[in-house]
């Protein structure tokens, strides 16, 4: 751990702690020493993923519900923001409740930050899927934004009103754009997970999409440490700053090189099923930002990564949570 990120002590809140980075982040900071609130529904994150430990608090709650956010965000000094609906196939078939957590959520969170007087700096987590697919490779922080999705267009308008907010109330906020991020406790059936999953369920032949789109896949490690030094450090304060490994691969490279972690032969067969409507074909990430701003660059390997996080899938029995709609009418009241 980088312990010059000077985390010892703070109070530091992680919206969606429970979920696939948001665990990663909360880890990260407790290495580092701080004291980690998590604000969680527990949508798709899992409660398995939270450490038991003295410093870490959770707050069972919603960022729709003013009083669970007033809870967690009370004297917090750093915040991390990163819960939000985030499976785009579901952004397809219920747009305003993508807008209504990722948007209004963000807003909730951000104003009680602002109200609270104690957070020293926010840090929105975002997303690369605001650009679309690239115009131009590598895609900086200056590609024009061309969000293909519900989901994105969502993310997109939370950008916004941060950056807003920060000019209108003084907050100091940062916000990440990471591209693809992949690694163990993945909570949604992303292209990783879903290649491996259908490898371990012993399919012989891979159902899949888009095989010729290419994405830049960042291991969670080193996504997270990004943020981290994004939120320590002062030049960050008012920046979009994209985190990615750089490089892209195709879908069908990826699933032979999962195979070949697997150690199974598989065919690949497309399943028109799996296609989108508006898909984003090209992702590739410049991160060049991040690294003179942050002194940030990956330091995982695409193959060292995909073997650990196949072996903690086979480890792990993982099941995904039911459809956002039918786990918010199951939970509410």
């Amino acid at each position: 751990m980088d312990k010059s990120l000077k985390f010892a002590d703070r109070r530091v809140l992680v919206t969606g702690g429970a979920g696939f980075i948001g665990s990663e982040v909360v880890n990260q900071l407790l290495a580092e020493g701080a004291k980690v609130t998590i604000l969680d529904n527990f949508a798709s994150g899992k409660r398995e993923y939270i450490p038991s430990h003295k410093r870490v608090q959770v707050v069972n709650g919603d960022m729709m519900n003013e009083k669970d956010v007033r809870k967690a965000v009370k004297d917090q000094e750093v915040i991390f923001n990163l819960a939000a609906l985030p499976f785009i196939p579901d952004s397809y078939h219920y747009p305003v409740d993508f807008f209504k957590t990722n948007t209004i959520g963000n807003l909730n969170v951000l104003w009680e930050a602002i109200r609270s007087k104690a957070t020293e700096v926010f840090v929105q987590i975002s997303t690369s899927e605001v650009y679309g697919s690239a115009q131009f490779t590598p895609m900086d922080e200056n590609h024009p934004t061309a969000p293909y999705s519900t989901y994105a267009v969502s993310k997109l308008a939370a950008d916004r009103a941060t950056f807003t907010l920060h000019k209108e109330n003084g907050i100091p906020i940062v916000v990440i754009r990471p591209f693809n991020t992949y690694g163990p406790r993945y909570t949604q059936p992303y292209i990783i997970p879903e290649i491996i999953n259908q490898i371990l369920n012993g399919a012989t032949e891979l159902s899949l999409g888009n095989v010729n789109a290419t994405r830049d896949f960042t291991f969670v490690g080193d996504t997270v440490n990004a943020f981290l030094r994004a939120a320590t450090e002062k030049k960050a304060i008012g920046e979009i700053i994209n985190v990615g490994s750089g490089t892209e691969i195709k879908i069908l490279d990826l699933a032979q090189k999962i195979a070949k972690v697997s150690g199974k032969k598989v065919k690949i067969k497309i399943d028109e099923s799996r296609l989108r409507p508006y898909d984003v074909n090209r992702l590739i990430c410049n991160n060049t930002k991040a690294q003179k701003l942050l002194k940030w660059k990956p330091k995982v390997s695409i193959e060292s990564g995909l073997k650990i996080t196949f072996d903690w899938a086979k480890k792990n029995k993982v099941s995904f949570n039911a459809p956002f709609k039918r786990w918010y009418y199951k939970n509410s009241d």
